[in-house]
Protein backbone atom coordinates (compact mmCIF):
# COMPACT_ATOMS: atom_id res chain seq x y z
CA UNK A 1 0.00 0.00 0.00
CA UNK A 2 2.86 2.39 0.83
CA UNK A 3 4.44 1.71 -2.56
CA UNK A 4 1.17 2.42 -4.35
CA UNK A 5 0.73 5.65 -2.40
CA UNK A 6 4.32 6.69 -3.20
CA UNK A 7 3.72 6.03 -6.92
CA UNK A 8 0.52 8.07 -6.89
CA UNK A 9 2.35 10.97 -5.27
CA UNK A 10 5.09 10.83 -7.92
CA UNK A 11 2.70 10.98 -10.91
CA UNK A 12 2.06 14.74 -10.70
CA UNK A 13 5.81 15.38 -10.45
CA UNK A 14 6.50 13.27 -13.54
CA UNK A 15 3.74 15.04 -15.47
CA UNK A 16 5.10 18.42 -14.39
CA UNK A 17 8.63 17.50 -15.48
CA UNK A 18 7.29 16.36 -18.86
CA UNK A 19 5.40 19.67 -19.26
CA UNK A 20 8.58 21.63 -18.49
CA UNK A 21 10.41 19.68 -21.21
CA UNK A 22 7.59 20.53 -23.64
CA UNK A 23 7.80 24.23 -22.75
CA UNK A 24 11.55 24.19 -23.20
CA UNK A 25 11.29 22.59 -26.65
CA UNK A 26 8.43 24.86 -27.66
CA UNK A 27 10.11 28.09 -26.58
CA UNK A 28 13.56 27.15 -27.76
CA UNK A 29 15.18 30.01 -29.61
CA UNK A 30 14.90 28.94 -33.21
CA UNK A 31 16.86 31.31 -35.37
CA UNK A 32 14.88 32.96 -38.16
CA UNK A 33 16.10 32.34 -41.69
CA UNK A 34 15.02 34.54 -44.58
CA UNK A 35 14.21 32.81 -47.85
CA UNK A 36 15.71 34.14 -51.06
CA UNK A 37 13.56 36.87 -52.61
CA UNK A 38 12.78 36.61 -56.30
CA UNK A 39 12.13 39.75 -58.26
CA UNK A 40 8.58 39.95 -59.58
CA UNK A 41 7.70 41.07 -63.10
CA UNK A 42 7.78 44.84 -63.54
CA UNK A 43 4.47 46.36 -62.36
CA UNK A 44 1.65 47.06 -64.81
CA UNK A 45 -0.68 50.03 -64.30
CA UNK A 46 -3.74 47.73 -64.39
CA UNK A 47 -2.48 45.83 -61.31
CA UNK A 48 -1.79 48.87 -59.10
CA UNK A 49 -3.90 49.28 -55.97
CA UNK A 50 -3.82 52.73 -54.35
CA UNK A 51 -3.35 52.94 -50.60
CA UNK A 52 -3.62 55.81 -48.16
CA UNK A 53 -0.60 57.04 -46.20
CA UNK A 54 -1.50 60.52 -44.96
CA UNK A 55 -3.49 63.54 -46.06
CA UNK A 56 -0.33 65.56 -45.38
CA UNK A 57 1.37 64.31 -48.56
CA UNK A 58 0.53 64.99 -52.19
CA UNK A 59 2.28 61.80 -53.29
CA UNK A 60 0.17 58.88 -54.51
CA UNK A 61 1.04 55.39 -53.31
CA UNK A 62 0.29 52.06 -55.02
CA UNK A 63 1.03 48.38 -54.49
CA UNK A 64 1.31 46.03 -57.46
CA UNK A 65 -1.22 43.30 -56.60
CA UNK A 66 0.62 40.68 -58.68
CA UNK A 67 3.88 41.24 -56.80
CA UNK A 68 2.56 40.51 -53.29
CA UNK A 69 3.72 37.30 -51.65
CA UNK A 70 3.89 35.93 -48.13
CA UNK A 71 6.90 33.66 -47.77
CA UNK A 72 7.41 30.67 -45.50
CA UNK A 73 9.67 33.05 -43.56
CA UNK A 74 6.53 35.20 -42.96
CA UNK A 75 7.96 38.15 -44.90
CA UNK A 76 5.35 40.05 -46.92
CA UNK A 77 7.04 41.06 -50.19
CA UNK A 78 5.58 43.63 -52.57
CA UNK A 79 6.31 46.23 -55.22
CA UNK A 80 5.46 49.80 -54.26
CA UNK A 81 4.98 52.61 -56.77
CA UNK A 82 5.11 56.20 -55.54
CA UNK A 83 3.92 58.99 -57.82
CA UNK A 84 5.14 62.44 -56.84
CA UNK A 85 2.90 65.45 -57.38
CA UNK A 86 5.10 66.48 -60.32
CA UNK A 87 4.65 63.11 -62.04
CA UNK A 88 7.96 61.42 -61.17
CA UNK A 89 7.67 57.75 -60.17
CA UNK A 90 9.71 55.70 -57.72
CA UNK A 91 9.35 51.94 -57.90
CA UNK A 92 10.85 49.48 -55.45
CA UNK A 93 10.54 45.86 -54.43
CA UNK A 94 10.50 45.49 -50.65
CA UNK A 95 9.80 43.16 -47.76
CA UNK A 96 8.03 43.72 -44.47
CA UNK A 97 8.50 41.55 -41.41
CA UNK A 98 5.48 41.85 -39.10
CA UNK A 99 7.00 39.88 -36.23
CA UNK A 100 9.76 42.42 -35.72
CA UNK A 101 8.29 45.57 -37.29
CA UNK A 102 11.06 45.80 -39.88
CA UNK A 103 11.29 46.51 -43.58
CA UNK A 104 13.86 45.75 -46.22
CA UNK A 105 14.53 47.09 -49.69
CA UNK A 106 15.49 44.51 -52.33
CA UNK A 107 15.52 46.39 -55.65
CA UNK A 108 14.68 49.57 -57.52
CA UNK A 109 12.61 49.64 -60.70
CA UNK A 110 13.66 51.65 -63.75
CA UNK A 111 11.65 53.24 -66.56
CA UNK A 112 12.86 50.63 -69.05
CA UNK A 113 11.22 47.84 -67.00
CA UNK A 114 14.44 46.57 -65.42
CA UNK A 115 15.42 46.16 -61.78
CA UNK A 116 18.65 47.03 -60.00
CA UNK A 117 19.67 45.53 -56.68
CA UNK A 118 19.51 47.88 -53.72
CA UNK A 119 22.78 48.68 -51.98
CA UNK A 120 21.38 48.91 -48.46
CA UNK A 121 19.81 45.51 -47.90
CA UNK A 122 19.64 45.52 -44.12
CA UNK A 123 16.41 45.16 -42.17
CA UNK A 124 15.35 48.51 -40.69
CA UNK A 125 12.87 49.29 -37.93
CA UNK A 126 9.66 50.94 -39.18
CA UNK A 127 7.79 51.51 -35.94
CA UNK A 128 9.51 54.81 -35.22
CA UNK A 129 8.99 56.31 -38.66
CA UNK A 130 6.89 59.40 -39.27
CA UNK A 131 3.21 59.47 -40.11
CA UNK A 132 4.23 60.19 -43.71
CA UNK A 133 6.00 56.84 -43.96
CA UNK A 134 4.29 54.45 -46.33
CA UNK A 135 6.10 51.62 -44.54
CA UNK A 136 4.34 52.53 -41.33
CA UNK A 137 0.97 52.62 -43.14
CA UNK A 138 1.58 49.24 -44.76
CA UNK A 139 2.65 47.76 -41.44
CA UNK A 140 -0.16 49.15 -39.29
CA UNK A 141 -3.10 49.23 -41.68
CA UNK A 142 -2.61 46.65 -44.39
CA UNK A 143 -0.07 43.86 -43.96
CA UNK A 144 0.42 43.59 -40.17
CA UNK A 145 -2.73 44.80 -38.42
CA UNK A 146 -2.10 44.56 -34.66
CA UNK A 147 1.33 43.08 -35.48
CA UNK A 148 -0.21 39.95 -37.05
CA UNK A 149 0.88 38.83 -40.52
CA UNK A 150 -1.58 38.61 -43.35
CA UNK A 151 -1.66 34.90 -44.23
CA UNK A 152 -1.59 35.14 -48.00
CA UNK A 153 -1.23 37.46 -50.96
CA UNK A 154 -4.98 37.19 -51.48
CA UNK A 155 -5.65 38.47 -47.94
CA UNK A 156 -3.19 41.34 -48.44
CA UNK A 157 -4.90 42.37 -51.69
CA UNK A 158 -8.32 42.22 -50.01
CA UNK A 159 -7.10 44.45 -47.16
CA UNK A 160 -5.65 46.97 -49.64
CA UNK A 161 -8.85 47.06 -51.68
CA UNK A 162 -11.05 47.47 -48.60
CA UNK A 163 -9.03 50.37 -47.20
CA UNK A 164 -8.38 52.39 -50.33
CA UNK A 165 -9.33 56.04 -50.35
Amino acid sequence: MKILLALLLCLPLAAHAEWLDFDHEFEQDKSWVEIAARLPPYPKAANLIPFDVSSATRNKFFIDADSISVGTDKVVRYTVVIEAAGGAKNISYEGLRCETGERRLYAYGHDDGSWSKARNVQWENIRVRSLLSYHKALYEDYFCPDGINVRSAKEAVERLRRRTY
